[in-house]
């Protein structure tokens, strides 16, 4: 991922909610977060095509990681 997102988007998307005091580095930690959220999810869809034996990660094998992680989330 060599694009990030622009600082002052997120940082406009953040403080919508007024009521809630924004550190300084905040939309860098959502960023970071981001990537971590994103890392897991490949390293899980790999995991589940290997489990299927094929040699690529397919949609279907991320669609099926993703529904568990948002249910697991969810609990």
């Amino acid at each position: 991922m060599s694009k990030k997102a622009p600082r002052a988007a997120l940082k406009l998307h953040m403080k919508k909610n007024t009521n809630i005091r924004i550190g300084k580095n905040a939309d860098l930690m959502a960023q970071l977060n981001l990537l971590v959220v994103l890392h897991r999810l490949a390293e899980e869809s790999r995991v589940k095509a290997f489990e299927e034996k094929s040699a690529t990660i397919k949609v279907h094998h991320v669609r099926a990681v993703a529904k568990k992680m948002l249910k697991s989330t969810r609990g």
